[in-house]
């Protein structure tokens, strides 16, 4: 899926004050601490990540629960075919859409670290035209801000982040993500924010396949060159955790289009995870974990934001987190369209879902998550987390946090 970045007008940007690297960056950096998060001297804790969860009556390659193998049928779709790469048939007829539909069976071994690196960056666009049409609604273009390279080990300055990946029909698909709080479970969160267009394709699709969550991938931040050498446990030093369901905003699987489209503003989605191996939760794994400001406030009253995340495009290749640091103006494609975040970043696709972050009350909170910005990579818009949002995350908390 090239779901990707959109062309805005060129105009007069208004300056912006850069967040210092103190607040925000200073609290994300403690966060595992504050947790109690894996150091290396805890490596032993994390799981293997080049060995997987046996699977039941099929030669530990494939896991399907009865449960999905049952929606699969109910669905005309043969399960064993699925297991055998049937699951790579994108027919329409079989691109499962609705809210209840979404099916992730584990696949062992499918998410290796070549195929991870082979994967393409998912994110939106949208046309010059659409961008000009809402600038009535938007505040004016921001001044691009450089992204700049985390610090490396991830795990010890950005460890809630990571990389989700999936297959579309055009191929392996690469976005970013944030582990979140499970309020209804404390401390045993295995809950990741993205956007919606990392797992569903909105009105044209449905649901992608074979979504994986990676935290703190390429936790030392090697290059190209040296991953070959790199080991398991530095390319997904947390292991592989697999969506066991995933929800998104019905604004999003019905307005969601290639450049965002009437569901852009509804562009977020929640993951529930599990590990390929071991059996702790993915917030006790990590030893991190965000809460989630719904409160949805202002631009103008929402102070300083950073987002996150993996940016695949040119001049990025995916392979180390990067971050943008600014005050948000507002942006809208419509008049009859909420209002959406806009903050000056040069991160490109790939970046899609990851998270962005205020601090509230001396804690680092997700506020927002990588939507939609510009061909030319000035920008990027989040949407603003209200009730709807909230909705969605308690009821993905109640139903399915307790797995």
């Amino acid at each position: 899926m090239r779901s990707t970045r959109m062309s805005a007008p060129r105009g007069r940007g208004r300056r912006r004050s850069v967040l210092a690297a103190t607040g925000l960056v200073a609290a994300l950096a403690l966060t595992a601490t504050a947790c109690g998060g894996s150091g290396k001297d805890e490596a032993s804790d994390k799981p293997d990540a080049t060995t997987s969860q046996a699977a039941d009556g099929d030669g530990g390659k494939v896991t399907i629960p009865s449960d999905l193998a049952d929606r699969l049928e109910e669905h005309g779709i043969d399960v064993d075919k699925w297991k055998d790469g049937g699951w790579k048939d994108w027919d329409r007829d079989k691109w499962l859409s609705e809210a209840q539909d979404f099916v992730n069976p584990v696949i062992e071994g499918l998410w290796e670290p070549e195929r991870m690196r082979s994967a393409e960056e998912a994110d939106k666009t949208v046309t010059t035209k659409d961008a000009s049409a809402a600038q009535g609604l938007s505040d004016p273009e921001p001044v691009p801000v450089r992204a700049e390279a985390e610090k490396t080990p991830y795990h010890d300055n950005a460890a809630p982040v990571g990389k989700v990946f999936f297959d579309s029909p055009e191929g392996p698909a690469v976005c970013s993500g944030t582990v979140i709080k499970d309020v209804n479970h404390p401390g045993r969160s295995n809950l990741v924010w993205t956007a919606g267009h990392c797992v569903h394709a909105g009105g044209d699709g449905g649901w992608y396949r074979n979504l994986v969550f990676v935290p703190a991938y390429n936790d030392l931040g090697k290059s190209e060159a040296d991953l070959g050498s790199a080991s398991a446990s530095e390319i997904a030093p947390y292991g592989n955790w697999w969506a066991d369901w995933a929800s998104t905003s019905d604004g999003w699987i019905r307005g969601g289009s290639e450049s965002g489209g009437a569901g852009a503003a509804y562009d977020y989605a929640v993951l529930h995870v599990k590990p390929e191996q071991g059996s702790k939760s993915l917030e006790e794994t990590v030893g991190a974990a965000l809460d989630v400001d719904f409160s949805a406030p202002s631009a103008s009253a929402a102070g300083e934001m950073g987002a996150w995340g993996y940016p695949a495009a040119p001049p990025y290749n995916g392979l180390q987190m990067f971050k943008c640091l600014d005050a948000p103006g507002r942006f809208s494609l419509g008049a009859d369209l909420p209002t959406m975040y806009r903050i000056g970043c040069t991160m490109t696709g790939g970046s899609s879902g990851g998270g962005w972050f205020r601090v509230l009350d001396g804690e680092t909170v997700l506020v927002s998550n990588t939507s939609i910005g510009p061909m030319d990579n000035t920008w990027l818009a989040g949407p603003r987390l209200g009730e709807d949002a909230e909705a969605l995350y308690q009821n993905m908390s109640r139903t399915y946090g307790g797995r």
